[in-house]
This record gives C-alpha cells, structure tokens and sequence, in this order.
C-alpha cells in the first residue's frame, strides 16, 4: 500500500500532529493540537484540507475534547462545534455522525478510549479506500493509454492526492497507481485559485517524481480544445445521491469544457463522500468564504520569507464561493473503492447505505 512522504495527521498521546498545509509549498512544518478548539480552528483555516483529511481529522477532534471530560454535553459540544467548521465537505459530517453512533451508548468512562479507537479506525479505513481508488482508477488510465506512443495526459483539479486523505489521495491515487506500475503519464495541474491548491499537487507531484505541468486555470478549456488531454479526474467534497458532485470551485468549468470536446471526466471520492441525503447538487451547502482569499496570495518573498501579498486595494469588493457543483450529465463515471459507476448507479455500488 501507498505510504505518505510525511503523514498528514497522526496520533500524539492525547494530542494529534497535523501537517500545516497551509504553509505549503513554501514550507513545511508540523503542528501539534492539543484542544477542541484548536483542531477546529485547524480544519477551518485550512491547516488540514481535503474532504477525507477533514472528516479523519474531525474524529481525532472528538477524541481529544473527551480526554478529560466524556460527558453527553462533552460530547454534544465537540460534535456541534467541529460541525460548524466546514459545510460542504460531507466526510466531516460523515465522520461525526460515526463518532456520535459509537460514543453516545457508552459509559463515559468508557468514551475516551473508545473515542481514539474509533478515529485511528476512520484514519486507516481511508487509507484503504484511497488504495483501492487508485486500482480502480488504474484500470481506466491503463485503458485510455492503449496504443499511445506518448505518456498518458491527465488534467486534474485542485488537490486530492496524499495531503489531502490519510492514504494516496482519491483523484491522484489512480495516478500514484500508474507510476507504480511503469505506466507513462503526465498530469495538467490547474493552480486552482483563489486558495492556490493545485500548487500543492505540483508539489507532491513533483516529490514523487511524476512529470508534471502547471498552468493557470483559465488555460484549462483552450488544452482540452486542442486534445491536449485524454482524461479528466478530480476529487470531490460531496456527492449527491443522483451523481450532481460539489468540488473546488473551477471544476465545473473543465466538465463542461471536457464534455464539449469528448474528453472523459471521472470524480474519484471514497463512500465516505457520498451524501444518499441529499437528493441533488442543488441542496448541497456551498461555503462562501471571506474575501481576504481573492485579494491576497501567499508566496515567497525575495528573501525566501512567506508572506501574504495583497493583490488587489483593500476596499476591493470580493465574492469568494469556495465549491462548485458538477451535474452528473457532465461526469463520465465515479470512482470509488467498490468500483467504477455511471454518476446515477451509485446505489448499485451501496445498497445498503442508499435505503
């Protein structure tokens, strides 16, 4: 199985060790949470990021808040409080509702230990998906690659690759996949403004050695255009029970340009990612984040200290909707770790879970 570079978050004692992504690619340094508080403010700046990290995150989160205090209003406030930190990502709620199932019927003096039992399970089970994501995703990219005289060319989205689960990713996993077992491939990479995370998929990207590409996201439709791209394949936040997926915002735009130009578009998300609860993309939450994200950008100063620069005078009106909605008329198939679907059979692949 696919091991992390670094891991993206661990167990400390009663504490986790968080990879702070918001710090990269400039660098890279680890934190340690030690409080309620401080895992949701981690989870809601964007030290952790990604649906999957997110949801294992929030678990840990659960964990450390009952060390000490494992009552019903202990845990009723861990479980609000972490429930606030980010709307889309379904995984969050996903991972809380697990937590809340298995704490609520026990003694509180058995909550603790439970707790951390539970999110260390959150925490491999993902790493599980992950992989088996990228052998699924494999099969589709060894197809696709069939009788070319040139590496495979993959155009991505935002970041879904190891930094943003407890495993291999889910959109770059099939990716990490390919390069494992000799298959040649390039990856488009979209800087995904205004948070600028696809640099974070260049990085590791390029830390693993695959060959890469990175380009503004506005060059995105003229490379599909030009049949620059065989694939498409992003993450996904959540999953609506009828295919619609809400991804980083800019994902749409590249479906609708792929499906134009004949080029497949897979979304790759665990279970985990999808919400039967929701009917359709339009009752997904949509997070409007503060302006500061569209004004400024993060990099390097000439003497190679991060520092936020502003882009744009400070009176600048901004909008910031941080997710758009991919209908499924746009997506090709789902990948998930039971297989590949057509976006409206994922109830095929989850009979139970979609009663």
């Amino acid at each position: 199985m696919f091991t992390q570079p670094i891991p993206t978050i661990r167990r400390d004692g009663d504490a986790v060790v968080i990879l702070d992504q918001a710090l990269l690619p400039h660098a890279c340094e680890l934190r340690r949470l030690t409080t309620l508080e401080e895992v949701a403010t981690a989870i809601h700046s964007m030290q952790v990021r990604g649906a999957p990290l997110i949801g294992a995150t929030a678990a840990y989160g659960v964990a450390i808040a009952l060390a000490t205090d494992a009552s019903d209003a202990r845990l009723d406030h861990a479980l609000t409080t972490l429930a606030a930190t980010r709307p889309t990502a379904v995984n969050l709620h996903w991972a809380l509702g697990q937590m809340r199932e298995r704490l609520l019927p026990l003694a509180a003096t058995e909550r603790p230990a439970a707790a951390w039992r539970e999110a260390e399970a959150i925490h491999r089970d993902d790493a599980e998906m992950c992989a088996a994501i990228g052998r699924h995703g494999y099969a589709i990219l060894e197809r696709l690659a069939a009788g070319l005289d040139r590496p495979l060319r993959v155009m991505t989205h935002c970041n879904a690759g190891w930094l943003a689960t407890c495993g291999a990713g889910t959109a770059l996993a099939p990716v990490y996949e390919a390069q494992a077992r000799g298959l040649a491939i390039e990856v488009w990479v979209s800087e995904t403004r205004p948070r600028n995370q696809g640099l974070l998929t260049a990085w590791e990207l390029r830390e693993a050695g695959v060959p890469l590409r990175l380009i503004a996201d506005n060059a995105a439709g003229i490379l599909l255009a030009r049949g620059e791209v065989d694939v498409v394949i992003t993450g996904a936040d959540r999953v609506a029970a009828n295919g619609d997926a809400a991804n980083k915002v800019g994902t749409y735009l590249k479906a609708l340009a792929a499906r134009e130009h004949g080029v497949p578009f897979y979304i790759a998300a665990p279970f985990s990612t999808v919400d039967f609860g929701c009917a359709d993309g339009g009752a997904i939450p949509i997070e409007d984040r503060g302006p500061a994200e569209v004004c400024t950008v993060l990099g390097l100063d000439s003497d190679g200290a991060v520092k936020s620069l502003r882009l744009a005078p400070e009176s600048t009106a901004a909008a910031n909707p941080a997710f758009d909605v991919t209908p499924a008329r746009c997506i090709t198939g789902i990948i998930t770790e039971r297989g590949v679907c057509a976006p409206g059979r994922l109830r095929d692949l989850y009979p139970d879970a979609a009663r």
